[in-house]
């Protein structure tokens, strides 16, 4: 009859002896959550490889059955048609959704931050009704908001105008809620009275302390933003007629639906929609590292 002996400490106690780190069925949930995580990394990638290796492809090949086959490689005819279809229209459309995305996102981004600030810091009348107000818009759709906004900008004459997408982008009632959460945890009410003390406005201590210590949530809020004005479809498509005032997503479906007709667009949306995706890519990555940053760390001592 084998014994086995405890092991023990430096101080002398005794401790279970090791055994195996995993058992039986805990290597099948392993496997199990290790299967889910496979699938869905394939459900997430395989469009995006097909739309890669689409984008190389010419017209013939787009419709046959060789898309991940690396022959008939077009992606420099492909870019060039691209750029130079209906007279350059397409870098219009790109330059456009920049404005009305990189633009909007900055400046609506910045109200939204500073409404949440004034909601989180300050009292006045009516508070806390306003703010539920705020609650309200973010639960209404905004393609229900199109065609009230399409009347008033009629009214006004801004309709077919880049003013007429670019100033509704600005309100988002989603954001003024995450900035008010935000505020409450990134700016202590003791640094805000410490700023007074020495004798700063209130103006100036948003912007010199309160808005430096919101740079996560102003760049989370900023992302969030940036994706919903970049995909907006609706809203254009209600307020615009001029291509010239396109932005990508209104462009590429207009493409698209001449494609049934000729079919040489079909190449120029698949390989208009990987660059389309590109600038989204491109902020994500470089932004990411904000969202991380402890700005607030031993402001209060």
């Amino acid at each position: 009859m084998t014994t086995t002996t405890p092991t023990t400490t430096s101080a002398g106690a005794p401790t279970k002896p090791l055994g195996r780190p995993f058992g039986k069925s805990g290597l099948t949930s392993r496997g199990v959550a290790n299967a889910v995580v496979l699938i869905a990394a394939l459900y997430t990638m395989l469009p995006a490889l097909w739309l890669l290796f689409a984008s190389t492809k010419n017209a013939d090949a787009l419709f046959g059955s060789d898309i991940f086959s690396l022959g008939d490689f077009s992606l420099s005819r492909n870019l060039s048609d691209l750029f130079a279809m209906d007279g350059g229209l397409y870098g219009e459309w790109y330059l456009n959704s920049l404005l009305y995305a990189v633009g909007g996102a900055l400046v609506g981004s910045l109200i939204s931050v500073s409404a949440g600030y004034a909601f989180d810091k300050y009292e006045f009348r009516h508070k806390e009704k306003l703010f539920g107000l705020v609650l309200t818009g973010v639960m209404v759709p905004q393609t229900v908001l199109a065609l009230p906004l399409y009347l008033v900008a009629s009214e006004i004459g801004l309709v077919n105008t880049f003013w007429a997408v670019f100033i509704p982008v600005l309100f988002n009632p989603f954001g003024v809620y995450l900035a008010r959460l935000l505020s409450s945890g990134y700016v202590p009410n003791e640094v805000l009275e410490a700023s007074r003390v020495d004798g700063a406005g209130e103006l100036q201590t948003y912007i010199r302390v309160s808005l430096r210590m919101l740079g996560p949530g102003f760049v989370t809020v900023f992302l969030f933003q940036l994706t919903a004005i970049w995909n907006n479809f609706f809203l254009p498509m209600v307020m615009l007629s001029d291509q010239h005032l396109y932005p990508l997503s209104l462009g590429l479906y207009t493409w698209n639906s001449s494609a049934t007709v000729s079919p040489e667009y079909y190449p120029l949306v698949v390989i208009g929609s990987l660059l389309a995706v590109v600038p989204l890519i491109v902020a994500f990555v470089t932004l990411q590292r904000y969202w991380k940053s402890g700005l607030t760390a031993g402001s209060v001592k």
